[in-house]
């Protein structure tokens, strides 16, 4: 790759529906290339749709490998979350983090081969309410326990609105805090919903928020997209 490093980037989609509330999936694929990651956590994307493939669109688009995380039949189609890379998939796992009563979650646990080096990349989007997350949270940590050490990146929706809330805590001890700029409402945004962290931390670079014209009317969110430093944490690509 031309850079040094890999820039991952985690973006809910509202399902193609933008701000003006048409669904042009085109102005969501434009927006992939302005900031063009190299690993991308989706939300609220649809796949294997009977209308619609709006993974397999964008899968098409960018030339991407495209990993499915459907949560929920909505409309005859699967949708939830979805992961686009330009690396080498070494496996996947699809964790469950439903809730009883609630609307159903769940994560993508991916293992990549970066250029000879493993990474693992889970990709997420919580529930919306506080209990409901502090379970998911749980789950996600406890997933997380145990396995051999991996550069590792959780990212997603975590639709944590209190700042100070039990899940951003539990997060920031095990991976370390990371910035956390507002990312929503797409206009004016200003709340954290979309979260990135990064182990070790060293790795992360830096993060900001992916806000041009275009992505301040194709969905309801902004991406938030951050490098990586290769040669911290013996990442090397």
């Amino acid at each position: 790759m031309a850079r040094d490093g890999i820039r991952i980037a985690s973006y809910n989609t509202h399902g193609g529906v933008g701000r003006d509330r048409h669904f042009v999936p085109k102005r969501i694929a434009e927006v992939l290339r302005e900031f063009d990651a190299d690993i991308i956590a989706l939300q609220e994307v649809e796949s294997r749709a009977t209308g619609f493939d709006m993974l397999g669109y964008l899968a098409k688009e960018t030339g991407f490998e495209a990993i499915a995380g459907p949560t929920l039949l909505r409309n005859g189609a699967d949708y939830g979350n979805g992961l686009l890379t330009r690396f080498k998939v070494l496996s996947v796992q699809r964790l469950n983090l439903c809730v009883e009563r609630c609307e159903p979650r769940g994560a993508l646990d991916v293992e990549l081969d970066c250029g000879g080096t493993p990474m693992r990349v889970l990709a997420t989007h919580l529930g919306l309410r506080p209990a409901e997350r502090r379970e998911q949270i749980q789950r996600l940590l406890r997933a997380l326990e145990g396995d051999r050490p991996l550069p590792t990146i959780l990212m997603g929706d975590i639709n944590e609105w209190f700042l100070w809330g039990r899940p951003l805590r539990w997060m920031h001890k095990h991976f370390e805090q990371t910035p956390s700029p507002p990312t929503f409402p797409a206009r004016l945004p200003v709340f954290a919903l979309d979260r990135m962290w990064v182990k070790p931390r060293a790795l992360l670079r830096e993060m900001r928020v992916h806000s041009t014209p275009l992505a301040q009317i194709a969905s309801d969110h902004l991406p938030l997209v951050a490098n990586l430093d290769l040669h911290c944490g013996g990442l090397q690509v």
